[in-house]
């Protein structure tokens, strides 16, 4: 996807990293100097103010104040100091190394001159400045000035230290900054790599509902709105399936509605025609069976039988043929509704094609379904199932062994530009071109003795016909080489 949420989330969650580090690195640089060199002015401060206090109180000289307290005020600000009296005399040098800052801040009490440097703060009492140590080239901050009780006081503390530490500190930030930047970015990609997931699955999923494909569910598990949004979708898919599935029977149901004023005559006269046409020979032969019956003139017990079993022969004729007639009436005038649905073709052929592999081995008839499933389509499914065993029935009933050597019934599923067509094909003799218009007409029959052989009735193509004019589909035969093929198209789900 061309603007992954993924990507983008990690970019702006990697962005915000180096962002921050960023910033805290230039604060460093422009500021972390300035704090420093703050803190020191106000050690040197609080420490004048103690030797200060202790000067009047006269505690100044005794080993509790300069062995303990400022031992350790100067120790822990790496402060050195120098007190002289009124007379030039040394009252006391104290620091990390007595004996060398005495030197020097004697020299630098009485010899530098600090006109050269940089004046930090400055009262009545003191002065603060930055100056250069000539003979170390070290700069130091200093605090010089008076007591209250009179006596000179020199305090200092360097800052080359400050500025090494400030320098490291800032490379140090850069390298570890780098670093977790770096480490972040990895740790991030794969958080939003997690967190995406489930909304990369609603967006599979969604693109497939709106393709109409309801079979995609989303299964997350969570309790945030991701999850919530999951439950929606799927929710709504299921809604959508029942309404799209309502609103084809609604439209199949209102173009049958339309079709059927105009056809429902002509069907009540074509049907009381065929009707009568039809049971008249059945009646016939009954009748006069029955009457030879009846008059006694058969003797012979096996010639009593055998009119009992044509009786009974032609009654079961008639009484198939009556549902068949009373179930394409229900077709014909619209009395048997249609109702849309989705299922898989591939399944119910297959389960049909498993009952009745008995019928096959019957008539020693090899049967192939080369299909993979699932195919969807959308159709009246019970109805469907109708149309395909009257096809195999009549491929059953016509089969004949091929060049091959073989009886073969072969059953495709062979997608059609958003339809799906199911072929059902025997050998055997092709149908005349001329009889091809008229397969779908009751009653009609190609091989009348063929057909009573094995009990056509001559209504099972004409089901195949009202039913799928009833869901407005097509269907049709064509002859091949070596056989026949029936066919019927089905809107692909």
């Amino acid at each position: 996807m061309k603007h992954s949420i993924r990507n983008q989330f990690a970019v702006i969650f990697i962005g915000m990293m180096a962002a921050t580090v960023g910033l805290c690195w230039l604060l460093n640089i422009l500021f972390l100097e300035s704090y420093y060199t703050e803190k020191k002015e106000k050690a040197l401060l609080e420490v004048y103010g103690i030797i200060n206090q202790a000067a009047i109180e006269g505690t100044f000289e005794t080993d509790d104040f300069f062995g303990v307290t400022l031992s350790n005020l100067c120790g822990r600000y790496n402060i050195d100091g120098l007190v002289v009296d009124t007379k030039s005399q040394e009252i006391k040098a104290f620091g990390r190394n007595q004996e060398q800052s005495k030197f020097q801040l004697w020299d630098n009490l009485f010899f530098l001159d600090r006109q050269q440097g940089k004046y930090m703060q400055e009262t009545k009492q003191y002065k603060m400045t930055i100056v250069m140590d000539k003979r170390t080239g070290t700069e130091y901050l200093e605090l010089w000035g008076n007591l209250d009780s009179g006596d000179v006081f020199l305090l200092r503390t360097p800052l080359e230290g400050i500025r090494d530490s400030v320098k490291i500190s800032n490379q140090f930030l850069a390298y570890i900054g780098t670093f977790a930047t770096l480490s972040s970015g990895v740790v991030i990609w794969f958080l939003t790599k997690k967190y995406t997931k489930p909304i990369m699955e609603l967006v599979k999923i969604s693109e497939k509902v709106a393709n109409l494909d309801f079979d995609v569910k989303y299964q997350g598990k969570t309790d945030n709105e991701i999850g919530v949004l999951g439950e929606n979708i799927n929710h709504m898919s299921s809604e959508l399936e029942k309404t799209i599935s309502e609103l084809k029977t609604a439209n199949n149901e209102l173009i049958r509605d339309i079709e059927k004023k105009t056809q429902m005559e002509t069907m009540r006269t074509e049907f009381l025609s065929n009707v009568s046409h039809e049971l008249k020979t059945p009646i016939a032969l009954i009748q006069g069976y029955a009457e030879g019956l009846k008059d006694g003139i058969l003797e012979d017990e096996e010639e009593r039988e055998f009119y009992c079993n044509v009786i009974v022969d032609e009654a079961q004729k008639m009484n198939e043929m009556v549902k068949k007639l009373l179930n394409l009436n229900q077709l014909e005038f619209g009395n048997d509704p249609v109702t849309m649905e989705r299922f898989d073709l591939y399944a119910l052929i297959r389960n049909y094609l498993q009952s009745a592999e008995i019928l096959a081995r019957q008539n020693d008839a090899q049967v192939e379904f080369t299909a993979s499933g699932p195919v969807y389509v959308w159709a009246d499914e019970f109805k469907i199932e109708e149309v395909f065993a009257n096809y195999y029935t009549n491929a059953l009933n016509h089969v004949e062994t091929g060049k091959e050597g073989k009886k073969r019934i072969q059953i495709t599923l062979e997608p059609r530009q958003g339809m799906v067509r199911v072929g059902v094909y025997n050998t055997g003799n092709r149908i005349p071109e001329d009889s091809i218009p008229r397969l779908w007409d009751k009653f009609y029959k190609v091989d009348k003795a063929r057909t009573r052989a094995y009990g056509g009735s001559g209504v099972g193509l004409s089901i195949v016909r009202a039913i799928m004019e009833s869901m407005n589909r097509k269907y049709g035969v064509e002859n091949q080489e070596e056989g026949v093929l029936f066919w019927f198209e089905l809107e692909q789900g």
